[in-house]
């Protein structure tokens, strides 16, 4: 039998892997790449921008830059639309549409809708209004606000047990609420809010010390830069991309001119507004909730796939059933606003556009019609677009129903196209 010759590389020894003379591996340990943005300097950031373009994380860009058009355009337009008093009309008449918008936002994070968020408002108002002329203030406006708790929790129940598609059952809601309204108010068109009512307060109280504007400020820049280096400390010690000490120190310091001059703004007129404050706590209290608590991620999981959320363990009908409650105490709280902004409860409060602004905020805001994406800012961003353009509007004449529908109906669809395109973007980098 012949045998295959032996060549030099056939007798050539494998090299030992533990040995010191074997080659370096040629793997090279991966990096993220975003945690070398700063180490580039200016060119790293303008990287990381066009990157985010690229793959659709747009984030709050579009509203931001919109806010700043309106501004200019009304400013140049008008001469006089960047003013105290202005700033001081638009927080006065966002402040309703906006905390039934934070509501709004919750259930938009689950892909689904609540068309009778108006009409909640409006009973919610018709019940402390009748009410509240035979017990005490409080316990009608706690009975007022728990009336919209418990519709939405019906709304919930129904589509979250029942499988009604939840446009349908607030649909319904958005009909049979109405009319309740109605009935509740019986043969008044209208109830005042009596004299001394924590309601009439709402949008009407100031606080006039100028200390009080300016304090808030300074605590809410204080508060974002201990968060923001909270937020950092925590990602840098788990090796995951962080913001350097210089970043958040210039992002604290853009936020303070931004509310120092709102603060500044508001002491020009009647001083720091109850209805902000009472605003931006509530902002304040459901941001915690949506991203640092167990219940916020399963509101985000729910949106973003329902099958993979009950395969992991999710009480899906409870997420359901509890957004649709948040939702509609949100929607009582707003109607108890714009009860105090048109001087009491009657028949036609909750109706009109005030369902179109709510969700129209939430939209145009960045919170995605889609599910899975969203924040309760988002609320506060898109009522500042929508009550900015009818401000800007109502200086020049042009306050009709007519032109601030179809100029909200716009920036609502550019929106939405926005939103749509950018998730486009996002499955096709794989980002989605």
């Amino acid at each position: 039998m012949s045998k295959t010759p032996t060549t030099a590389s056939d007798q050539a020894p494998v090299p030992d892997p533990r040995s010191e003379e074997a080659p370096a591996a040629a793997a090279i340990p991966a990096v993220d790449p975003r945690l070398l943005v700063r180490e580039q300097g200016f060119k790293g950031y303008v990287d990381e921008f066009k990157r985010k373009i690229r793959s659709g994380e747009i984030g709050s860009l579009p509203v931001v830059i919109g806010l700043i058009v309106i501004g200019v355009v009304f400013q140049a337009l008008t001469g006089n639309f960047i003013t105290s008093y202005n700033l001081d009309q638009i927080t006065l008449y966002a402040v309703g549409p906006g905390i039934m918008a934070v509501g709004i936002v919750f259930v938009l994070l689950l892909g689904e809708i609540d068309l009778a968020v108006g009409s909640v408002a409006g009973l919610a108002g018709a019940v402390w209004g009748v009410l509240g002329t035979d017990m005490p203030d409080g316990l009608a406006i706690l009975l007022g606000i728990l009336s919209g708790t418990l519709l939405g929790a019906f709304h919930g129940l129904v589509f979250a047990k029942i499988g009604v598609p939840a446009f349908v059952v607030t649909l319904a809601g958005f009909l049979g609420w109405a009319g309740l309204q109605t009935w509740v108010m019986g043969d008044k068109s209208t109830i005042p809010t009596p004299i001394g009512s924590f309601v009439g307060d709402l949008t009407k109280y100031y606080f006039s010390d100028v200390a009080a504007a300016y304090g808030l400020a300074v605590l809410v820049v204080a508060a974002f830069y201990l968060a923001q280096l909270r937020d950092s400390r925590r990602r840098k010690t788990a090796g995951l991309p962080h913001r350097p000490q210089s970043e958040i120190i210039l992002r604290t310091a853009v936020l303070a001119v931004l509310v120092l001059v709102a603060a500044y703004g508001f002491n020009q007129e009647q001083g720091l507004p109850l209805s902000l404050v009472i605003f931006l706590v509530i902002l304040l209290v459901t941001d915690f909730v949506l991203r640092r608590t167990t219940y916020g991620r399963q509101v985000f999981a729910v949106g973003g796939g329902i099958e993979a959320a009950r395969r992991a363990g999710i009480n899906v009908s409870w997420i359901r059933i509890s957004v649709f409650m948040i939702s509609g105490t949100m929607g009582a709280i707003g109607g108890l606003f714009l009860a105090s902004a048109t001087g009491g409860a009657d028949r036609s409060l909750g109706g009109g556009n005030q369902l179109m602004m709510c969700i129209a905020a939430a939209v145009i805001g960045g919170t995605s019609l889609f599910g899975g994406r969203g924040k309760v800012w988002s609320a506060l961003l898109g009522i500042l677009v929508i009550q900015s353009i009818v401000q800007g509007l109502n200086q020049m004449n042009l306050s009709s129903n007519a032109i601030q529908y179809m100029i909200t109906g716009a920036v609502l669809l550019i929106a939405v196209i926005i939103d749509s395109v950018s998730r486009k973007t996002q499955k096709t980098a794989g980002r989605a």
